[in-house]
């Protein structure tokens, strides 16, 4: 017995059976509406009549399930077939009960069932529900790109490159923000519409910067940007929202293109392998896992390239570690590892500024910034160590 929307009373008869080969099927006999007085000769009719209507014999019906209802118990005992109480209604008993009793006193609640021979335990979980977070995503029809993506960059004493980078995005997309995060040692003003630079204490580092960019973004997606990117016609933002909307992707990053023409994304799979006291082994191959229907350039993998689109929520989720300061990729993407699910399109391109300079060619600013970020502390390796095999318990890994 249920009730519709609008509290209408209908009866349902499902037949469970074992088919020739051995399969168990289950079919809907009949729906009925049911408006008498739900009583159990009135029931017990019902269910009579609707098996008599399939041409059930009765002999041969083994066993009849229903809710634990006293009316509904009652025909199928008047009509003398076998009963056995529902597991579903049992259950939703048996929940209800241990959480009347125990919510008080903690945020969960175990569930024991046991025959003779057979004990199961369900741990119910007391928590509030998840609030639906909304994002005005602009006006209808095409994406809006302003009211749907933050962009978001890490500078470090590159402010000529930067700049290139902001030029060439106001090229394609005029009014989106950007976002800067800064750990120069000499921080310089960047302005112009819709750009919002935040100072960092000196050498911070990369991840804390991208925290504190992500933090400030509040769109629906975040675009993360290197700045020493240039946008070009083949970056196409539109593209990884079109995927992002219309699939269960919280992130896909796109490629990065070489002045030698050279095209990169970083495409891997991350599995990580069970080990023993000792740790796991971590295991990262390059490839993917396989293309995603109606995006014929896109797949899913499990990490890739510095210049990837993501739900905004879900990128603070999993946040970067600020520890890693001169160094760091692939440790967002393992920390991901099981709530991201990532993807990669190779059609969505952004270049990526010359690194081919002369020695006697470089400026006073490139030299100072190759300093600070090649030349490490002595106690760099340690720390890597630390944060990538003792905080993920790992204790080896594999790549090629």
């Amino acid at each position: 017995m249920w009730s519709s929307i609008n509290m209408s009373p209908y009866m349902s008869i499902t037949a469970h059976y074992v088919s020739k080969d051995w399969t168990l099927k289950s079919k809907c006999l009949e729906t009925a509406f049911a408006p008498e007085s739900h009583t159990a000769a009135v029931l017990a009719e019902a269910l009579q009549d609707g098996s008599q209507a399939w041409g059930v014999e009765e002999e041969k019906v083994t066993c009849v399930t229903t809710d634990n209802g006293a009316n509904i118990v009652a025909a199928v005992r008047d009509l003398k077939w076998p009963w056995i109480s529902g597991f579903g209604h049992n259950l939703n008993l048996a929940v209800n009960n241990a959480l009347s009793k125990e919510k008080a006193k903690t945020d969960r609640a175990f569930v024991q069932f046991g025959t003779e021979e057979h004990q199961s335990v369900f741990t119910i979980k007391v928590r509030h529900g998840t609030v639906p977070k909304l994002y005005n995503s602009g006006s209808l029809g095409d994406y809006n790109i302003s009211a749907l993506v933050t962009i978001a960059s890490k500078t470090f004493m590159r402010y000529d490159k930067l700049q290139d980078l902001i030029d060439s995005i106001r090229q394609y997309y005029p009014t989106v923000t950007i976002v800067i995060a800064d750990d120069s040692e000499h921080p310089k003003p960047v302005t112009g519409p819709h750009i919002e630079h935040y100072i960092m204490p000196f050498g911070k580092g990369w991840f804390a910067g991208r925290n504190l960019a992500v933090s400030q973004v509040s769109t629906k997606y975040v675009l993360w940007v290197d700045d020493d990117f240039i946008f070009t016609a083949s970056t196409k933002l539109e593209k990884m929202v079109d995927i992002l909307e219309k699939t269960t992707l919280d992130l896909v990053g796109g490629a990065v293109r070489e002045v030698t023409g050279y095209t990169a994304t970083y495409r891997h799979t991350i599995s990580v392998e069970e080990g023993g006291t000792e740790g796991d082994c971590l295991h990262v191959r390059q490839g993917h896992h396989h293309i995603i229907k109606g995006f014929p350039n896109c797949v899913v993998a499990d990490a890739v390239i510095n210049f990837f689109m993501g739900r905004t929520d879900k990128v603070r989720q999993v946040g970067f570690n600020p520890r890693l300061a001169r160094r760091g990729h692939l440790e967002f993407f393992i920390d991901g590892l099981g709530s991201l699910h990532i993807g990669s399109c190779s059609d969505v391109i952004v270049g990526h500024a010359s690194k081919i300079r002369l020695p006697w060619s470089k400026t006073e600013a490139e030299k100072a910034y190759e300093q600070f970020r090649y030349s490490s502390p002595n106690d760099n390796g340690k720390l890597y160590n630390e944060i990538f095999y003792f905080n993920n318990r790992f204790k080896c890994m594999t790549s090629n």
